[in-house]
């Protein structure tokens, strides 16, 4: 199902989609408060949802959707503005899994690939299970108040710097895992997020809102800190150097992506080795499996995330298909094994 206040991309999705013989659209609705409605009639598989739409926007349709009749919502949106860009993570907050950049038309250089990874993320998507969210201001009957949790793990050791790598659905993960951890967690985190170019920048400002550490976009040159969050910019690859140096690089694509989690965890390696700690969080396909093995080869600490937790089981599970994982955690298990290294 589309949800757009376009009638014109309502249109172009809808030939998009239908172009492809794996999916069929069964409705398309002008904005959020008609979506919620054709949400409940045709319970569609996945809805593809705008943000800036009049009535009801994205994120509320999202939530609403997510608390009446939980389904599967990628947010394709085309606004950069900056209560869009929030809205979108508001959305994921809410429930939404991904959030991508809208393809423009055909003929335009980057119409190709954008539609190729839309139709890509929504057959994906359509195979998640989601549930209801029940709403904030309400508790479930029957839930406690604090769930009871398992003896977390400890870090036998200490490490100088953590690496985490994400893709598809690790917004809602990385927000999991740093407001989870400490404000006195006193080792730097550097991060590569795949994500939709333009979202960058409203995703640090939501984490940062989230967590009580120090977040922000990585500058080349720059030493990294303690306690400091720095996630790779658009388009570069980051890594650091033994002096703990920021390097930026414009270099080829890996596994299809730039920035690539492969090139930061290599450059983990050969810089700390077994000074270091990597975690490989949920994604599609395989970036940062192999060199996650690495660094346990080397001696650093190795996590991947759980199968149960992941939006995608691809990544982590490559690299525990490789040994390459010395735990296996979910994201607040992951947040409490992190305390035990930073303190």
């Amino acid at each position: 199902m589309i949800v757009d206040d376009s009638f014109t991309l309502r249109q172009y999705l809808e030939y998009v989609i239908n172009s492809d013989p794996g999916l069929e659209v069964v409705g398309v609705a002008k904005d959020g408060e008609e979506g919620v409605k054709l949400a409940k009639l045709k319970r569609p598989d996945i809805i593809t949802m705008d943000i800036h739409m009049p009535k009801m926007n994205g994120y509320e349709a999202t939530q609403q959707i997510m608390e009446e009749c939980p389904v599967p919502i990628v947010i394709v949106t085309s606004s950069w503005h900056p209560d869009d860009v929030k809205r979108a993570f508001r959305a994921i907050d809410a429930g939404a899994l991904v959030a991508l950049e809208k393809p423009p038309g055909p003929g335009h250089p980057r119409s190709k690939p954008l539609v190729a990874k839309l139709l890509q993320t929504v057959k994906t998507m359509s195979e998640v299970r989601v549930v209801k969210r029940f709403p904030r201001q309400k508790k479930p009957e029957g839930v406690p108040a604090v769930l009871p949790t398992a003896k977390p793990a400890v870090a036998l050791q200490r490490v100088e710097v953590v690496a985490i790598g994400a893709s598809t659905g690790g917004p809602p993960v990385l927000k999991d895992i740093l407001s989870g951890l400490e404000r006195e967690f006193s080792v730097p985190i550097m991060i590569v997020q795949h994500i939709a170019e333009g979202f960058l920048e409203g995703m640090v400002e939501w984490l940062n809102r989230e967590s009580g550490l120090s977040i922000t976009i990585a500058s080349d040159g720059e030493h990294i800190r303690k306690g400091v969050v720095y996630f790779a910019p658009d388009g570069s690859h980051m890594g650091v150097t033994g002096g703990g140096r920021i390097v930026l690089k414009d270099g080829p694509v890996e596994n299809g992506v730039r920035p690539s989690v492969s090139h930061l965890f290599r450059s983990i390696t050969k810089a700390y080795g077994g000074r270091g700690a990597g975690v490989l969080l949920t994604g599609m396909g395989k970036d940062g499996a192999v060199e996650l093995a690495q660094m346990k080869e080397k001696g650093a600490v190795t996590i991947a995330q759980d199968r149960e937790s992941c939006v995608v089981y691809g990544m982590p599970a490559e690299a525990i298909k490789l040994n390459g994982a010395v735990h296996v955690l979910s994201p607040e298990k992951i947040a409490g094994f992190l305390n035990s290294i930073g303190k």
